[in-house]
């Protein structure tokens, strides 16, 4: 590691340690830290190679001066706090997201803004120019987050597609409604007529899909709807718990259950144990996500896995090709049913 000697003190290396340990100009060294565009790859490697071995770490303080950009991402999640702790599969993008974006040497920030003052003080903080793009998990209809931030020409990429939006908006989906339809195909397979569901949220993409799903397979098989089968949940343990207690006092005749989250699900089989009902003699039940929760419950849950690995890296994708100058793009990546002891 190259270091300086100054009255005792070691100076850390420079941009000019690293072009004369690479061989190249200081330019091309510039060049090769925001983004190599127009260096050879041998020059590139040379740099990266010289970087490694002086131990240069980039000041990103004076680059931001310099290029206008705080070289950092926001991880805005639109929920109330006690909900990120809670449901795994927020941690899951978190961590995947955080991931990708250090191969690029970019921090990642968290931000929580579940009540409208929240969401106010975040925007705010974004639109100040303090994150260069932004990564937006569980927004609802009526949310005003994605629209402010693309009208202000924040880069922006959702998790989940857009609601209510009348502009272009980046995002990266599961494929809700085929999952659902890949779910209750299967409950039907297993002879169950009386199937109920417990909805995700009807204002979120997935609740909407979901649940379109789930009618449609019912319709295509001759099964009549019947609404006194369908309740909505807010994708917490508590709701599908206390959904599943109304389906059992509507259609005390049900013979499986959709459940539009892992998670709720986990309440779903608390409800029916507290009901006597077994699973899967009596009640077949089926979750969405494939998250932690689905492993962790008794008996381990028959889910629709959601690809979250590839989903994060796509969200991160897209956002830095925004970041650099191209147009928004949506992606929808297909779901698998994954059989276990619920079914």
């Amino acid at each position: 590691m190259t270091m300086h000697s100054t009255g005792g003190r070691r100076k850390p290396p420079t941009i000019h340690d690293v072009a004369r340990e690479a061989g190249v100009s200081r330019g091309t060294v510039s060049r090769v830290l925001n983004g190599g565009h127009y260096v050879s790859p041998a020059a590139q490697e040379a740099v990266n190679a010289a970087i490694r071995r002086t131990g240069y770490v980039v000041n990103r303080h004076a680059r931001s001066l310099i290029t206008g950009r705080s070289d950092s991402i926001g991880f805005l999640l639109t929920e109330p706090q006690e909900r990120f702790f809670e449901d795994p599969n927020f941690n899951v993008l978190l961590s995947g997201c955080t991931q990708a974006l250090a191969t690029h040497d970019i921090p990642l920030l968290l931000m929580l803004a579940g009540t409208r003052d929240e969401r106010r003080r975040i925007t705010r903080y974004i639109t100040a120019g303090h994150v260069d793009g932004v990564l937006l998990v569980s927004s609802h209809s009526g949310d005003p987050v994605a629209e402010e931030l693309r009208a202000a020409g924040v880069p922006l990429v959702q998790c989940g597609k857009p609601m209510g939006l009348s502009s272009k908006v980046s995002y990266v989906a599961a494929d809700d409604r085929d999952g659902a339809r890949d779910m209750v195909r299967h409950l039907l397979s297993l002879g169950r007529r009386r199937i109920g569901m417990v909805s995700g949220p009807l204002d979120t993409p997935g609740g909407v899909d979901r649940l379109a799903g789930y009618k449609e397979v019912l319709t295509e098989s001759g099964v009549e709807i019947d609404e006194r089968l369908i309740v909505s949940g807010d994708y917490s343990r508590a709701s599908g718990e206390a959904g599943t207690e109304r389906l059992l006092a509507q259609a005390p005749d049900m013979d499986a259950l959709f459940v539009a989250s892992d998670l709720m699900a986990q309440g779903a089989l608390a409800a029916l144990r507290r009901a006597g009902r077994r699973v899967p003699e009596d009640v077949s039940v089926g979750g969405f996500d494939d998250s932690s929760a689905a492993t962790e419950a008794t008996p381990a849950l028959t889910t629709i896995r959601q690809p979250y690995d590839r989903i994060s890296a796509e969200m991160v994708r897209l956002l830095l090709a925004q970041i650099g100058g191209e147009d928004p793009a949506a992606m929808i990546l297909p779901t698998e049913l994954v059989k276990r002891r619920s079914t």
